[in-house]
């Protein structure tokens, strides 16, 4: 199985493994895109994206190695700020055969419905995307 896993914290191999029921993470191919959200007005405005790209690469970075150790053969990566084009960017040069979004809160599962992150990413890639609150 190739496998994407889209977040914006470290997420651990537990939650990937509970969130896909009777399948094994051995094996699995696994890309982890982190987007780079900034997370203060001020900086999305000033165009301050140095930080929020190295706190994706960290969270993509941490949730793979935990992934990595279950098994999985894994990449990270930042991703675009908005969820949308960051899963269009990844599944342009990986075809994943599903799709995992880690949401950690209200507000943010609120953003990926109001951009309809979920629906439009199975529309328009054909590829099944699961929510997964943390």
């Amino acid at each position: 199985m190739r496998l994407l896993v889209l977040t914006t914290d470290p997420v651990d191999a537990d939650a990937v493994r509970a969130a896909l029921p009777g399948e094994d993470l051995e094996g699995t191919e696994v890309l982890v895109v982190s987007p780079a959200v900034n997370e203060s007005a001020l900086a999305f405005w000033v165009s301050d994206a140095d930080e929020a790209i190295a706190e994706a690469e960290s969270a993509a970075r941490a949730t793979a190695e935990g992934l990595r150790e279950q098994g999985a053969r894994t990449q990270a990566q930042a991703g675009e700020s908005e969820p949308l084009l960051a899963l269009q960017d990844a599944l342009a040069t990986y075809p994943a055969d599903r799709v995992l979004v880690f949401v950690r809160d209200d507000e943010d599962a609120a953003r990926y419905r109001e951009d309809d992150v979920l629906g439009e990413a199975e529309r328009r890639f054909g590829v099944p995307v699961t929510e997964v609150r943390h």
